[in-house]
């Protein structure tokens, strides 16, 4: 089966086997954002455990 296009655009497994992703909210109207809240969204973070298992689905790591 094919891996989910979305998907494989957006996540990225770490080599202990989490999935990283990026933030949402940083690509316009940013004037009224605030330099801590734009500097927090530039960094990545991780997937949830709850949603863990659908992304795993979705690049067919399962």
């Amino acid at each position: 089966m094919k891996t989910k296009s979305s998907a494989k655009k957006r996540f990225k497994l770490t080599g202990s086997g989490k999935i990283k992703r990026k933030h949402a909210f940083k690509s316009h109207i940013l004037t009224k954002k605030s330099k801590k809240r734009k500097l927090a969204l530039t960094h990545s973070g991780l997937v949830s455990k709850a949603d863990t298992n659908s992304i795993k689905d979705q690049l067919r790591l399962i």
